[in-house]
């Protein structure tokens, strides 16, 4: 079990940047695959960026490749989500979400099984 929390969404003009964070609380924070995704006002949840257990492999959702990063810190029970490049089209709410199921969750939205509440992004045109 593990609980997560975002921070540091705010409001970022287009090109700027954002560093997302996610703590979590849990005993074993290394044995969960993350990932993040977003929701758009009136779209589907859609998966951004994952990481493994290890943090040895990542995926990205092919409208943030380039620009975003994700990365994880085992040790702080950390994961972030460094955006750069930002986009009025990446305004949404972004979730942190855990797998407990596999090492690598990958972009299905099925392999997480813990979500935290949401940080909201806006980027200005």
């Amino acid at each position: 079990q593990v609980q997560l929390v975002e921070s540091g969404g705010g409001l970022v003009q287009d090109g700027g940047s954002l560093r997302l964070s996610c703590a979590a609380s849990g005993r074993t924070f290394s044995s969960y695959s993350m990932g993040w995704f977003r929701q758009a006002p009136g779209k589907e949840r859609e998966f951004v960026a994952a990481i493994s257990r290890s943090g040895g492999s990542t995926g990205y959702a092919a409208s943030v490749k380039g620009r975003f990063t994700i990365s994880r810190d085992n040790a702080k029970n950390m994961v972030y989500l460094q955006m750069n490049s930002l986009k009025p089209e990446d305004t949404a709410v972004y979730y942190c979400a855990a797998a407990s199921t596999a090492y690598y969750g990958g972009s299905y939205i099925g392999n997480y099984n813990y979500w935290g509440q949401g940080t909201q992004v806006t980027v200005s045109s």
